[in-house]
């Protein structure tokens, strides 16, 4: 068989603002590779099927002198998240061929690993539901797991209770409306289980005329990122910070890696 093409997706600058693709990451489909032919060494070739986009990347494409909890990306290298692929060679006992397996890949199409815990974070999909591989990215994958973890471990809710989302939008806002409730527009979002919800482009004069939200005394906030600001050249500065105390709020944060263990055995 002739070489296969072996495009990637690679880290090309670090941005001062929003990412640009074909200038902060460039698509590059010079590589190829033998996909009969390549040496396993033991291991075993996995296609990429699908690759997870997350906010939390934009974290990762900043100069590596900057520590954080992600590891920073580096220019010239592929990006990498987490993502599906299929075995097409194994010379493992680990992995048969044709085996769908969760796991952190770089965004290429075809990976050769030496063995599976070279994969990160690596698990066999049954997929018995015959669900499309894309689910585990979304709701099976990291926005998914955000929800779970945060959910089980801070919400400590009870029937009655005000739940605010935002972004009722985005797939962890969508789950958050799906797991509180018992049942872009907001008759989508109703329709997924939210008693109220506004399009905040369309009736933000509302808002400025009724003013800000009345926080309730004792309220708590779960934060799983901040991802209006990702993008920011200056940090944005907490406002009403006294408030926590008077209004005896609780703020929990986290992000979903903090409990990845405690919930592997419920996919997460």
């Amino acid at each position: 068989m002739a070489p296969a093409r072996n495009a990637r997706v690679l880290f090309n600058e670090i941005p001062s603002g929003y990412p640009i693709p074909g200038k902060t990451t460039v698509y590059d489909d010079s590589q190829t590779i033998d996909i009969d032919g390549v040496p396993l060494n033991g291991g075993f070739l996995i296609k990429v099927l699908v690759l997870s986009i997350d906010p939390y990347l934009r974290g990762r494409m900043r100069d590596p002198s900057i520590k954080s909890y992600s590891i920073a990306y580096t220019i010239g290298a592929p990006l990498d998240n987490f993502g599906v692929g299929v075995v097409l060679r194994s010379e493992s006992d680990e992995l048969k061929v044709g085996d769908h397996v969760y796991g952190y890949y770089p965004f290429q199409e075809y990976v050769v690993y030496e063995d599976i815990a070279a994969l990160r974070l690596a698990r066999v999909l049954k997929n018995e539901e015959g669900l499309p591989w894309s689910v585990y990215v979304g709701v099976c994958g990291l926005p998914g797991h955000t929800v779970h973890h945060g959910w089980m471990e801070f919400a400590k809710q009870k029937e009655g209770d005000v739940v605010f989302v935002t972004t009722g939008a985005g797939p962890v806002g969508l789950q958050v409306i799906s797991r509180a409730h018992y049942t872009f527009d907001s008759p989508r979002l109703l329709q997924d289980g939210t008693d109220v919800a506004f399009n905040y482009k369309k009736t933000i004069d509302v808002l400025m005329k009724e003013g800000p939200i009345d926080i309730m005394a004792c309220a708590c906030f779960i934060e799983c990122g901040m991802i209006s600001a990702y993008n920011n050249a200056d940090d944005y500065a907490m406002k009403n910070l006294p408030l926590i105390f008077t209004k005896s709020l609780t703020l929990y944060d986290f992000t979903v890696m903090d409990f990845h263990h405690k919930y592997a055995d419920q996919g997460g």
